[in-house]
């Protein structure tokens, strides 16, 4: 069996995308499928 690997981002990635939440124009979902996150994370 493989071992799935985990996504690294970076401190500049995790900065603009928690910004943008910030600002309440998208939903989290939205953003999740915008940046191909998974909506809890």
């Amino acid at each position: 069996m493989k071992k799935v690997s985990r996504k690294k981002f970076s401190a500049e990635f995790k900065a603009k995308v928690s910004l943008e939440a910030l600002k309440e124009q998208k939903t989290l979902a939205e953003l999740a499928v915008q940046y191909d996150l998974h909506p809890t994370q």
